[in-house]
């Protein structure tokens, strides 16, 4: 049975793999503070239907509650731990099964078995949060593998703590003109890919949301890193089929193991 992956936009996917549908990081809105979305459609009320819903860090581009509201009743939503006491909006989203995870957890949905793992990245709710919430990448194993990374940097035992993966749902980019420690440019995305050995990947979390008023302030860090991560892909880790997808557009993969 193949996986279909669609990307939304930002790190907002749906993954679709033995009749489970699996929705990461959802992200509706059309301006996030001082972000607007530049690129693609504000996701169709399609997009919000899943059976779970897995969310990376506390972030708020990661863990946003108006849009985690709009999911529809039932819907189980993962979420790192602590994250209800850090983030009061999700105790009031009374009509989601909301579970805590930390890395080395797995929960069933279905035929799937959904693994949390570890992330390098800072998971406070910025700007004042603690730090007691851990950053979250997730493997969603059915017919395939698909590592859904979130928001992280490259470190040494990426391989061992993510784990053997069929398919990689990387972040390339950001949503300003610098990123800082904890992310994932194309380059350092191309060499993950050579650590995992994944057979496919998509470049995600790039091209979606930018700064008010900074269009013009190094934009070919809105718009080159989907094409760049393909291109470093291909000297780094030639064996991987890179996929860039546009705003709303699937891919179906046959992963035979």
């Amino acid at each position: 049975m193949p996986v279909e992956i669609t990307w939304w936009g930002h790190a907002t996917c749906t993954v679709t793999d033995s009749d489970v549908r699996v929705l990461t990081d959802p992200l509706f809105a059309r301006r996030l503070a001082h972000l607007r979305r530049r690129r693609g459609a504000v996701p169709p009320a399609g997009a919000r239907r899943a059976d779970v819903a897995l969310v990376s860090h506390l972030h708020a581009d990661h863990l946003h509650v108006p849009s985690l509201a709009r999911l529809e009743p039932g819907t189980r939503l993962l979420v790192p731990r602590g994250a209800p006491r850090q983030v009061p909006g999700l105790r009031r989203l009374t009509h989601l099964a909301v579970d805590e995870v930390a890395p080395g957890d797995e929960r069933r949905v279905g035929d799937l078995l959904i693994r949390a793992v570890p992330a390098r990245h800072d998971g406070r709710r910025l700007p004042l949060g603690p730090h007691r919430s851990p950053a979250l990448g997730y493997v969603v194993e059915g017919s395939a593998r698909t590592y859904f990374a979130g928001d992280t940097g490259l470190f040494d035992d990426m391989a061992e703590e993510v784990g053997p993966v069929d398919v990689a749902l990387l972040p390339v980019g950001g949503w300003g003109p610098y990123l800082g420690e904890g992310h994932l440019d194309a380059g350092r995305a191309a060499q993950a890919l050579a650590r995992l050995g994944p057979r496919s990947a998509v470049p995600v979390h790039y091209g979606t949301y930018w700064p008010i008023g900074m269009d013009a302030v190094r934009p070919h860090e809105f718009h080159a890193p989907g094409a760049e991560f393909a291109r470093l892909a291909g000297r780094f880790a030639p064996g991987v089929d890179v996929h860039r997808l546009e705003h709303g557009e699937s891919v179906r993969l046959e992963v035979a193991r």
